[in-house]
């Protein structure tokens, strides 16, 4: 029984967080947005799969002389159709592939403890082209909630949101940061409630 206990407990890279060092997403997160996309252009040629298909049954009973039989017009215009819906989306799906690394290189997080004169704050930057650097003081934060979506899920990653008072009465929809791709998120929401309790 102690041996089960003992292997349920998750340690995450706390000593890490707690110095103010710099800690990166999981390579989980860089999976995951690649797969993303991949998703997204599966589901359009289905879509538009399933449009010729319905479209090919209406056809065959609206326009009879046109469409004289709508399996014979799916099976002339299957292949084609999917060839071509396939080319037109590569011409997103690429570029896209290929920033999503660069992205998550340049992702950098810190959680930084009160540690002598250090103002405690959450850090974050990211950006490929636009480098954006966000110090959030624990004094301005109003809400601390962890997310885990179903791609998060199935990858075993979360992220914390992070809200403030000025941000959440201004007209921005969201958190003003998120710590996204963690997979001890949970703990790094504990980590950052216990420490703004201690500030606070």
């Amino acid at each position: 029984m102690e041996k089960d206990v003992r292997e349920k407990v998750i340690k995450p890279p706390i000593e890490r967080v707690i110095s103010g060092k710099i800690f990166k997403p999981s390579k989980a997160f860089l999976h995951k947005n690649l797969f993303q996309p991949i998703v997204l252009l599966f589901a359009i040629w289905l879509f538009v799969v399933i449009c010729l298909v319905g479209g090919s049954f209406i056809g065959a009973a609206v326009e009879a002389p046109a469409i004289p039989s709508a399996t014979q017009h799916i099976a002339t215009w299957i292949i084609p159709v999917s060839f071509w819906t396939t080319v037109a989306n590569l011409f997103w799906l690429i570029p896209r592939l290929i920033y999503i690394p660069f992205d998550y290189w340049s992702i950098e997080y810190s959680v930084k403890a009160e540690t002598g004169e250090t103002m405690p704050e959450i850090y974050k930057k990211r950006g490929v082209f636009t480098i954006t650097r966000k110090h959030v003081p624990f004094r301005t934060i109003t809400n601390i909630s962890s997310k885990a979506g179903v791609f998060d899920r199935l990858f075993n990653i979360g992220s914390v949101h992070i809200e403030t008072a000025g941000y959440s009465g201004s007209q921005q929809a969201g958190p003003e940061v998120k710590l996204e791709g963690i997979v001890f998120y949970e703990e790094v929401r504990d980590f950052i409630l216990a420490e703004l309790r201690k500030f606070k």
